[in-house]
């Protein structure tokens, strides 16, 4: 569970070997399957992340609302899309940062923790949304960007909460009730998903 939740937690885009025949799709289909994750009236003016001709994650379009949407990563299998709060970006900017140097997840944790708890990495203290989409290969449609049959993963950054705070179990319990992860870090964020 760790690995997968890193993932799309600190949001890994840079790679180290790159598989060959990998296809970058057009800008408007990424930016169509960037968004899928977020409510219909924000989906229009979320920015984007992708990727261009080149394989190179960029900015495929600039927003005007207060969410932040990554376009899936070709390098990897699978689909899936994460859109999450602007108030989160230079957190997640930073992972990706260490991530490029070619730190590990520990490493960019205790990183991103020290430079929260100095001040030089801003952390929002409310709660902060981060949604993510998710599904097969199989069921992707790469001229539209729809992704039927996929599912949702929902994760509320808390930074700090704990189970007493919040009244939440460090584990799910039940499928598709919220829990706690990582309590009383910065790092502390509810989840909600189709978790078993």
């Amino acid at each position: 569970m760790k690995t997968l939740v890193s993932l799309f937690l600190v949001l890994p885009f840079f790679l180290g070997a790159q598989e060959e025949n990998v296809k970058i799709l057009p800008k408007e289909v990424q930016i169509a399957t960037a968004v899928l994750p977020l409510p219909e009236n924000q989906k229009e003016g979320a920015m984007v992340y992708g990727y261009n001709a080149d394989g190179e994650f960029v900015v495929l379009r600039k927003g005007t609302n207060n969410m932040v949407c990554v376009g899936d990563n070709p390098y990897r299998k699978g689909i899936s899309s994460s859109c999450y709060s602007v108030k989160l970006e230079p957190f997640m900017a930073r992972g990706r940062e260490l991530n490029a140097e070619g730190k590990s997840q520990d490493e960019r944790n205790e990183i991103r923790g020290r430079e929260i708890e100095t001040g030089a990495l801003p952390m929002p203290r409310e709660p902060s949304m981060l949604y993510v989409f998710f599904g097969k290969e199989e069921d992707y449609d790469t001229t539209t960007g729809a992704l039927p049959n996929g599912k949702f993963r929902y994760v509320i950054y808390t930074p700090f909460a704990t189970t007493e705070s919040t009244g939440l179990p460090d584990k799910p319990h039940a499928p598709g009730m919220p829990w706690l992860m990582d309590p009383g870090t910065h790092r502390a964020h509810i989840m909600v998903g189709p978790f078993n």
